[in-house]
């Protein structure tokens, strides 16, 4: 099974037991997210942080939301079978991406 973390600064030992973290990729912002799936397909897992930290030129950094919505609008992705969960401590944005990814999910499974 192959599992994406995306996280600026954790590491999946923080978020999953021993076990379950050793098999994550982890990429630690929106263009290695990006990069990786165009080159190795979907993962089976996502695990998403939101705030993703700054830029190169110190400006707010592409967030996890901004990851989900690619996987949604752009990458052109069949995701009915995605698995993933959202480990950002920031409440709203946890929301929005479960909110998206699941809406999305169960948008493809009815059609």
């Amino acid at each position: 099974m192959k599992k994406l973390f995306l996280d600026d600064i954790r590491i999946p030992k923080m978020v999953y037991d021993t076990i379950e973290a050793k098999d994550f990729i982890v990429v630690r912002n929106y263009a290695d997210f990006v990069k990786y799936i165009k080159q190795n397909g979907l993962p089976d897992f996502i695990s998403f942080d939101n705030d993703l930290g700054l830029d190169e030129s110190g400006e707010i950094a592409p967030d996890g939301y901004v990851a989900a919505k690619w996987l949604v609008y752009e990458s052109g992705l069949d995701l009915r079978e995605l698995q993933f969960k959202v480990h950002s401590a920031n409440p709203v944005a946890a929301e929005q991406i479960r909110g998206l990814l699941n809406n999305y999910i169960q948008f493809l499974k009815k059609s």
